[in-house]
């Protein structure tokens, strides 16, 4: 994606039904779907799912299109664990397709149930990087019917800004974006054009950092961290995050940070104290950066078992969240904005949002 590009609003090619999962050299042609999916510019259902495949999660949306927007009808959300090992062992292990299968049977399950036809199933680091990945995918076709698209890294950064835009300040001129993923995490600086004020923002630069929760933990120590680990943990970051900065971090005036991940809805969750963790609670919700300081401050306190038994983190994030907190103290230090605004959503609303606009099923979107 070069500089200053505007989000298309014309549709984008999708793959044909049944024809399976495309082969290496064809990671970033669309894929197809379930046996029966429809994935012409109509939806005579009315009904779409966006799947996102992830180096640690597994999430379903399915929705109905709704005035501008969309009114969710169903979704699933596990933790897989898909991209475990792979930064050693450079492939997928048995143990995390079985996980992956067994969730991706659940989905297929919410899809056929809905009665969802227009789909897009994607999947992202973990089989960008894993040298088994065209086998997983083969088997997951074959034992679920659902035919995954590897997504570039540019997909990747472009449906994040489309799901998480309206939340943008609207009084504000744009915001430094960041998805802090299991095996990557895409920054991207985004705009107004103060001359289109409704229309979506222009993303004025972008880049992926090889480096998400997953592999970051597993370089590092997720469980035992201290204080030592952790700065290294910052440091290492910090040396993708500051050349991006360096060229695009000026003139931050009337801007904030914008994030969508488990480690900031987690970071959001712990700061409002919740007993249990509350979407309705957390989407949307505005942190200082003396909260996060503060935020931090108290995980990097706790010890492995004290994380695991708060219910906003759990042992499934355990030994994950520090490692995302670096990330962001990374992304902090470098663009250093006084506020960040939770997103409890991104590829999933992303592609929903496309394919809606794309058949006329909704407007912006805003």
């Amino acid at each position: 994606m070069n500089d200053d590009t505007r989000l298309h609003d014309g549709p984008a090619p999708r793959g044909e039904v049944g024809r399976g999962p495309p082969r290496s050299g064809d990671d970033h042609v669309p894929g197809g779907g379930l046996p029966g999916a429809v994935l012409s510019p109509a939806a005579a259902s009315g009904v779409y799912a966006a799947l996102d495949l992830g180096t640690n999660n597994c999430r379903l949306l399915i929705a109905c299109p709704s005035g501008d927007s969309f009114r969710v009808v169903d979704s699933f959300s596990r933790i897989i664990r898909l991209g475990e090992g792979i930064s050693t062992t450079g492939s997928i292990s048995d143990a995390a397709i079985d996980r992956a299968i067994a969730a991706l049977s659940i989905c297929r399950d919410k899809i056929q149930s809905k009665k969802a036809k227009r789909l897009r199933l994607i999947a992202t680091e973990a089989c960008r990087a894993a040298s088994n990945a065209d086998n997983f995918r083969d088997r997951v076709a074959a034992e679920t019917g659902i035919e995954l698209e590897v997504i570039d890294r540019e997909t990747e950064a472009a449906l994040a800004v489309i799901g998480c835009s309206p939340l943008l300040d609207p009084k504000g001129r744009g915001a430094i974006l960041f998805d802090i993923g299991g095996g990557s995490t895409e920054l991207v600086r985004i705009e107004r054009d103060p001359d289109e004020p409704d229309a979506l923002p222009r993303i004025k630069a972008w880049m992926s950092i090889p480096l998400g929760v997953v592999t970051l933990a597993e370089h590092f120590g997720g469980k035992d961290v201290t204080g030592q680990s952790y700065a290294r943990m910052v440091e290492e970051v910090a040396q993708h995050v500051t050349p991006f900065a360096a060229e695009h971090g000026a003139d931050l005036t009337d801007m904030h940070l914008l994030g969508t991940s488990g480690t900031v809805t987690t970071l959001a969750g712990v700061h409002l104290n919740l007993v249990r963790y509350d979407r309705r609670r957390i989407d949307g919700v505005w942190l200082s950066d003396a909260d996060i300081t503060e935020v931090i401050a108290r995980l990097l306190a706790m010890s492995y078992q004290e994380r695991a038994g708060n219910n906003c983190i759990s042992i499934e994030r355990a030994d994950l969240v520090l490692a995302g907190c670096a990330i962001l103290d990374a992304i902090r230090n470098a663009f250093p904005l006084p506020r960040l605004r939770v997103a409890d959503r991104g590829l999933r609303e992303g592609m929903l949002v496309e394919m809606m606009r794309e058949d006329g099923a909704i407007g912006g979107c805003r």
